[in-house]
Formats: C-alpha cells, structure tokens, sequence
C-alpha cells in the first residue's frame, strides 16, 4: 500500500512539473508576441527648419534645429546629422522653401558646395522657357512663382485680329529672377519664367515673334486642362455669347484672312500689218501712232 502511495504521489510530481513547464512557455510565448505587436516608440534626431528657409538661402547649423523623431515614421532622406549641413567646405543650399519645424530632405538641398539653381528643382522632361511680360499682360503683379496660368495669344492687323489660347495649365517657375513660391503680395516683373515641355517652348518663342502674349491666372481650383470656347476676333467683341462659335480646339488658330486686288491687263503697244504684193504677202510689226 505504501508503496502505491509513493508511485502515485511521484507521478502527481512529474505530471505537475510538465504542467508548469508548459504554462510558462505558453505565457513566455504570448508575452513575445505581444512585445511584436507593441509600436517602436524609440526616437532620432532629425534636422528641421528652425526659421522660414526660402528657395536660396544657406543651409547654416544656427537655421536648423535637431529634435527628437520617431524611429519607425523618420522620413526617407531626411538629415540626421550635424555634418550632413556642411560638407566639402561650404553650405548647401535651400533648393524647395521650408517652413519652420519641416524636416530638411536631401531632395529639398544642394550637394555639397553647390548652389541654388532652377535646373536642381525642374523636371527632367520639361524646359524652362521666359516670355516678356508687362503690369497688364502678367495680371497686374497677381502672378507669383508657383501659380498655373493659360497663355493667350492675340494676332492679326487691324481689320482681323484674333485672341486665342497658346497654352493651359501652365506653372510660373519664376518671376524676373524671384523663384520664391512663398513670396507674398504683388511683383511687377517683365519677364515670366514658365515650366514647359520642349514642344511648348518652341511655340512659345515664335508666338513672342508673331504677336502678344498675356497670361491669364488660373484658381486654385481648375479643373486641369478646362478648355476655352474658342477664338476671339474683332468681330465678336460685340455680339455678346450668344454668337460665339464652337472651337473645334482649345489651341486653334485664328485663320488668316487673304484680300485680292485685281489689276487690268496691260496693253499691247504694237501690232502685226500683213501687206500682199500680188499673190505674195508680207507681215510687219509696226507701233501705234502717237500711242494709239
């Protein structure tokens, strides 16, 4: 009998020692997959704009302030470091504006040692074409760097001018020489830089050769690529809508308009005498008497 009590009290032993082996596995196991499941809530520093850093300005350590940065939301390209503000000898410099507390990109800098240049922020496929404008034809100063704005083109003489549209939807790049899209209030430039594709610049040069340009500003919210209902000629400035007609283009050009002038013929100031001598006959070619 006693014996028996001792397999059974051995057997309660080995089966509990199981029992607490498997239980701290599984609770191991759950507390693992729960560390997983947790966010990474560990920080970086990241380099961020201290002050309003405008399209040009020199990326100095005093502009930049380093804060503390969730790891795991760290923008790609973002600076980290000191050193990255300054390599090669000098600054980099702002290519894109930045507000205060943005995180400094590489995108949104020079390299090192280099400078701010509208060829670093223009797209590959696109060219950047100026047109001279004036207080009327660039909408009273309204147009800054950054706006979109169609292109008009008016053409012809007196008897048959025409406005048409060149061009929708375009970006002003630059105004003169101020490309800061954070510019506020009105700039009176003469010249309108414009961010085209090649085939657009090549019509902007010759339109500027054939007749006046004016740019017209587009809101903020335009549908891209509205098309206008046609060209406007001299004739139409009174009839009001009503005689306005379909284009079957946005970029149709207004048609040019021939006048023939028909002049007399010239008249003959000689003429052909036949003179017969018996059977035989002679042609002469004589002048008319006193131009008659």
């Amino acid at each position: 009998m006693r014996r028996q009590s001792l397999i059974a009290l051995g057997a309660a032993i080995f089966f509990g020692l199981i029992a607490v082996f498997l239980v701290n596995a599984y609770l191991s196991g759950a507390d693992q997959q729960q560390q997983k499941q947790l966010p990474d809530t560990s920080t970086v520093k990241v380099a961020v704009a201290g002050v309003p850093l405008p399209f040009g300005e020199k990326l100095t350590p005093e502009k930049v302030r380093f804060v503390d940065w969730p790891r795991a939301s760290v923008p790609p390209g973002a600076l980290q470091m000191v050193g990255e503000l300054n390599q090669g000898g000098e600054p980099r410099v702002v290519l894109r504006p930045m507000d205060p507390g943005e995180p400094i990109m590489r995108s949104k800098i020079s390299g090192e040692g280099g400078r701010a240049t509208l060829s670093a922020v223009l797209p590959a496929d696109r060219r950047a074409v100026s047109i001279r404008i004036s207080d009327v034809a660039g909408v009273a100063g309204f147009v800054l760097p950054g706006d979109r704005v169609d292109i008009l083109l008016t053409q012809g003489d007196d008897a048959g001018q025409a406005t048409d549209v060149l061009l929708q939807d375009i970006r002003v790049i630059a105004i003169d020489q101020n490309s800061n899209e954070q510019a506020a209030g009105t700039d009176l430039g003469k010249t309108a830089t414009l961010e085209v594709e090649p085939y657009d610049g090549q019509k902007l040069v010759l339109a500027q050769q054939v007749g006046a340009l004016s740019l017209a500003l587009r809101s903020a919210k335009a549908e891209p690529g509205q098309a206008y209902a046609g060209a406007v000629g001299a004739s139409e400035l009174g009839s009001g809508f009503a005689a306005r007609r379909p284009a079957a283009s946005p970029y149709s050009t207004p048609p040019l308009r021939v006048r023939t002038v028909s002049r007399p013929a010239p008249r003959p100031t000689t003429t052909n005498v036949e003179i017969i001598r018996g059977t035989a006959g002679s042609k002469y070619e004589v002048g008319f008497y006193g131009g008659k």
